[in-house]
């Protein structure tokens, strides 16, 4: 049936499936994963902000690491939540809209930021004895401006401005959330300029990051094969989470668009397609904590004192 997206008061969310009494073992899983992640992410950005030694531009990164791993988690679980203990797996369209836009900003912070974190190693590392003269307190407060306001008003724009106004065909998501692809699947109307809109800033934005990254790692491992061995272990201690987060965040995305984008889906079994889908928006939040709070030495040694007794 022809419907416009503007006049669609919910969307079905079809992959969900009938689990029986197995729903409350589940829902019971989701809420331990989420108030993991709000504990792990909250105790890290109290840890930063309360502790001078870590008033540094690489933990003011993370710190908005960890506030966008809450505010992507905040867009997902409490839907997934109330969506697992539902009969009836419907979602109003204005809140369908509100968490297309959520997740995908979310996507886009992250990303973002770990590309800048890349710099501030590549600066800190390469150019150690100019990092404080290029890595300003200004210089910071920008950079976290970019990371935040870009992704939230590109992704503004192009739900209430492209996908919000398409004449859609039906109302079926064939996901456990809301998804701009899928909706824009459902369009009758011409999508070419969301196609068009999508591979630009694709290749221009998302490209062009992962270029930035390659090239600071390519240098940091010149450094560090040329450096000392004190060099070469203070890069490792300091990158190794950085490109783990990375390749974590990358192979999910990468999962999602495979799974979504070539239709294989319908040969994957109902829970590993679910699973597929969430890697990109659970992993992340749950493993972040644990690599930067355990793998960096000053967090580490933060924690002891605080353990401890000591003053810190």
């Amino acid at each position: 049936m022809m419907m416009n997206s503007t006049h669609a008061s919910y969307f079905t969310l079809a992959a969900y499936f009938d689990t029986g009494i197995v729903k409350y073992l589940y829902f019971l899983i989701v809420l331990a994963f989420y108030i993991s992640i709000i504990c792990a992410n909250v105790f890290l950005i109290v840890v930063i902000c309360m502790n001078r030694s870590l008033h540094e531009p690489m933990y003011m990164f993370l710190c908005s690491l960890f506030v966008n791993e809450l505010y992507g988690s905040s867009g997902l679980f409490p839907f997934l939540l109330t969506q697992i203990l539902s009969d009836i797996h419907t979602v109003s369209a204005s809140l369908c809209f509100l968490q297309i836009f959520c997740l995908y900003s979310y996507g886009g912070v992250e990303f973002l930021t770990l590309a800048v974190m890349s710099y501030d190693r590549y600066l800190a590392i390469c150019r150690p004895l100019q990092y404080n003269s290029l890595m300003t307190g200004n210089k910071i407060a920008r950079l976290t401006a970019v990371i935040w306001l870009y992704p939230l008003l590109i992704n503004l724009f192009f739900v209430a401005g492209l996908t919000f106004p398409l004449q859609l065909c039906g109302n079926i998501i064939n996901k456990v959330y809301c998804d701009n692809y899928y909706m824009v699947r459902l369009a009758c109307s011409d999508t070419t300029v969301n196609n068009i809109f999508g591979l630009v800033h694709m290749f221009t934005v998302i490209f062009g990051l992962i270029l930035l990254i390659i090239y600071t790692y390519v240098r940091i491992l010149i450094v560090c094969f040329s450096g000392s061995k004190q060099t070469r272990q203070k890069a490792v201690s300091t990158c190794t989470p950085h490109i783990a987060s990375l390749l974590n965040f990358s192979f999910g995305c990468f999962f999602e668009i495979v799974q979504s984008r070539f239709d294989v889906q319908s040969r994957l079994p109902n829970m590993l397609r679910i699973f597929l889908s969430l890697y990109w928006l659970t992993c992340q939040p749950l493993v972040n904590p644990l690599l930067y709070g355990l793998k960096l030495s000053k967090i580490r040694h933060v924690y002891k004192n605080l353990f401890s007794g000591e003053k810190i």
